[in-house]
């Protein structure tokens, strides 16, 4: 199945170079896929996956070992945000 991926502020490094500039790229997952089993290959520290949504609604960490997409579904995810 096909979803959209997208990733915000300092975590778009992890994307492909190509998907930069847009922060977002179209995945080809499985359909039992976690959360966490689609953002393990991008290598980011968990400390870094801070806000998690699937087509805006949040996913609190202790549920993105279990809960999966359907096609069509957007996975965002934001750091941790700091500043005043």
């Amino acid at each position: 199945m096909n979803i959209t991926f997208k990733l915000f502020a300092t975590l778009t490094d992890y994307l492909p170079a190509e998907a930069r500039r847009s922060n977002q790229i179209n995945l080809d997952v499985a359909a039992d896929a976690s959360i966490s089993k689609i953002i393990e290959p991008f290598g980011m520290p968990p400390k870094l996956v801070h806000l998690v949504l699937v087509n805006g609604k949040y996913i609190a960490p202790e549920d993105r070992g279990q809960t999966t997409l359907v096609d069509g579904d957007v996975l965002a995810i934001w750091p941790p945000v700091a500043g005043g």
